[in-house]
């Protein structure tokens, strides 16, 4: 093995990038980026019924949309491909026999009603189950036997019973008593490896040398390393990861929201905030600085440093993030990414300026980019509700303000917001020196009659926006109530 640092995420194409496997993927980018190594993707579609192309394409497109470019992957090869599981079948048997040959493995003939019988045997007797070895020293009548029977084997890993020590990278010292894992599986009788035997194989081959996943997968390593010992290969490094709860401390799911990658940018989360949010669930950086692009985290990444404790994905936090990314961002390019979430809008209402006026001024409150579809329906169409106003258009304050508003704005450039600004200035002076109406009062009614709404955003943007002949027109038919 090469003393390169090459690290991998293999997702199995079951489902869309779960939020966690994002997170795992991360964690080795940013370990490959600081150390100056690989970052592998491969894809683990052994599950024939479960995977679907879908699942793959939107495994790729979340990992790009995050920024997680792999050195080596299924579409821009690499030295240790295939990097697609299924395209490997051909590799697993070579090492099974390997094994077989070095006594390390050996022929299971138990059927699974066999198997099955063992088990609630253990549960009868309150025991864990660890398989019998029954098949480990069949003689050759029996095996003949078997075959006459028409029984295919599947090959059983024999496991030496020893307390079996690690050092994990995130959680210290781990300690596992090997004679309570029992001989397992690698090969299944279908022909097929196990997940723990092409796990390693693959790994193996694509010389990864640290391997950085979710703690779900503890159990795993022990058997793992035996199989790396028993192949003479190097054992990589191991480092897990504490897991991610919903705020409830249960297991984060769809019933708390968006759990996948693409979910969340359906949602309108940005993926440079979900990356920077993900990138704190059991890190911190050394700045305390909370907002930072992938380049500089990865700089600044300690993998000892991570916690080796669960770590809660609080919504709320990520909504305040996704809100300061979307408030920083350049307005043509939020514009851009807020266009999707506008279908339900006619925009050739609106010149490509105006667009971008309407992005800048109601930005301010939002945390996803979804959330603009409620606070801008007033931009489009000729007329607005004015239901929940219509109490507030009807008292004699708002009559007078719009009365003198529709005599005054005939004459104003709605163009020039510097002018229009003054006007509405000069308006709200005038109001308050001659009936002592508050200005706030004064723009409430202009508000209402303009939006059908009674806050928002900035009434002069709001104005140049809709233009003198809709304003009027909504002003004149507000007066008519």
């Amino acid at each position: 093995m090469t003393d390169e640092i090459r690290v991998r995420i293999a997702p199995s194409p079951s489902g869309n990038l779960h939020i966690g496997t994002a997170r795992t993927a991360l964690f080795n980018y940013l370990f490959a980026k600081k150390e100056g190594g690989k970052f592998i993707l491969r894809i683990e579609d052994t599950d024939a019924e479960r995977t679907k192309q879908e699942y793959i394409d939107n495994i790729f497109d979340s990992l790009k949309a995050l920024g997680l470019n792999w050195d080596e992957g299924p579409d821009v090869g690499g030295e240790y491909g295939p990097y697609t599981q299924s395209e490997r079948f051909d590799i697993y048997p070579k090492y099974a026999q390997i094994l077989l040959d070095k006594g390390y493995a050996y022929e299971c003939w138990c059927t699974n009603e066999e198997l099955e019988q063992e088990k609630e045997e253990a549960v009868k007797n309150h025991k864990a189950y660890v398989y019998s070895r029954k098949c480990l020293n069949i003689t050759p009548e029996q095996r003949e036997q078997y075959i006459k029977e028409g029984r295919k084997p599947s090959i059983r890993f024999k496991v030496e019973h020893k307390e079996l020590i690690f050092n994990d990278m995130v959680k210290g010292e781990l300690k596992f008593d090997t004679s309570l894992i029992g001989d397992f599986v690698i090969m299944k009788s279908n022909g097929t490896p196990t997940y723990n035997f092409a796990v390693v194989i693959d790994d193996m081959l694509m010389k990864i040398s640290h391997i950085i996943r979710g703690e779900d997968h503890i159990s795993n390593t022990p058997k793992q390393i035996l199989i790396y010992e028993a192949l003479g290969a190097k054992v990589p490094e191991f480092g897990h990861l504490g897991m991610i709860l919903a705020p409830d401390r249960s297991k984060l799911s769809k019933r708390h929201g968006a759990t996948a990658v693409s979910d969340f940018v359906k949602e309108g989360y940005l993926t440079d905030a979900l990356i920077n949010f993900v990138a704190l669930l059991g890190w911190a950086p050394s700045d305390s600085v909370e907002i930072k692009t992938v380049d500089e985290i990865a700089k600044d990444f300690r993998i000892k440093e991570i916690s080796s404790s669960n770590s809660i994905f609080e919504y709320d936090k990520l909504n305040w993030m996704n809100g300061q990314y979307i408030k920083k961002m350049d307005i043509s390019k939020l514009t851009d990414m807020i266009i999707p979430f506008l279908s339900d809008y006619d925009l050739s209402e609106l010149s490509r300026e105006k667009l971008e006026k309407m992005v800048e001024i109601t930005r301010e409150p939002l945390t996803t980019l979804k959330d603009i579809q409620k606070d801008v329906p007033y931009f489009f169409g000729e007329d607005v509700p004015l239901d929940e106003v219509k109490e507030l258009l009807t008292t004699e304050l708002s009559k007078n303000v719009l009365n003198k508003f529709i005599e005054l704005a005939q004459k104003w450039d709605f163009t020039n917001e510097q002018e229009l600004h003054d006007d509405l200035q000069k308006l709200r002076d005038d109001f308050k020196a001659n009936f002592g109406y508050k200005p706030k009062e004064t723009m409430w009614a202009i508000r209402a009659a303009v939006t059908g709404r009674t806050r928002g955003a900035d009434m002069v943007g709001i104005l140049t926006i809709l233009g003198k002949d809709k304003v009027l027109r909504r002003t004149k038919k507000a007066m008519a109530l």
